[in-house]
């Protein structure tokens, strides 16, 4: 079974088990999370609309934070000789994915 989530403006693939960086969250290691923004959900069937994912939700295990690859950013002016260097570093958060929460649904349905 996997999910589609939302989290930190990016969409992730991600599965029991999976240990995903999204942007920092403000969090201790160890502590428990929830994703609530859950927009696929394959499991015996792909679920994608808004009714059938009300209470579904992610849940994972904070492992630790760290700071992501630096990134360049060089500004450049012609014919002046004007230039700048400057240097990005993305606060992350590693979470390791615990399981996939789906509501019980109730079989009496047409």
């Amino acid at each position: 079974m996997y999910a589609v989530i939302r989290a930190g403006g990016r969409q992730y693939k991600v599965a029991s088990g999976d240990v995903i960086e999204v942007n920092r969250l403000e969090v201790t290691d160890g502590q428990e999370v929830a994703f609530d923004a859950v927009l696929v959900v394959d499991g015996d069937s792909v679920r994608s609309k808004p009714d059938e994912l009300s209470g579904v939700s992610v849940k994972g295990k904070v492992v630790g934070h760290k700071r992501g690859v630096k990134l360049r950013v060089f500004n450049y002016h012609r014919k002046t000789g004007w230039k700048r260097t400057k240097g990005h570093l993305q606060e992350l958060t590693a979470v390791e994915i615990t399981g996939i929460a789906t509501p019980q649904r109730s079989g009496g349905g047409n």
